[in-house]
């Protein structure tokens, strides 16, 4: 599948600031997509979006969570989805054989 000209539609409560941070992250171009530019990271923090975020104090921990999921211990899924188990296809070409002869 190509999704190179699908036109995303936000939700009607999306200010117009995340909307516009939300098309620069799902740029399809890479050339113009925040975070793969010079600046990297900093266009995403510095965006008009994050205005009052302080990132100093959420990389000192200082800043509760908004939300805190339930988590009943390490091996705990019950966060995410449930997602139906899709066989392994393996390529019946290896088109690096020779490459990875060794390995």
């Amino acid at each position: 599948l190509h999704f190179l000209h699908l036109q995303v539609r936000f939700p009607s409560h999306f200010t117009s600031d995340l909307k516009d941070l939300l098309r620069n992250l799902l740029q399809v171009d890479l050339t113009k997509r925040f975070g793969n530019l010079k600046n990297g990271v900093n266009d995403i923090k510095n965006h008009r979006w994050f205005a009052t975020t302080d990132w100093i104090a959420i990389y000192k921990k200082e800043v509760e969570a908004p939300f805190v999921p339930k988590c009943k211990g390490p091996g705990d899924t019950s966060n995410f989805d449930e997602y139906e188990e899709e066989a392994l296809r393996i390529s019946s070409t290896e088109k690096c054989a020779r490459e990875f002869a060794e390995f």
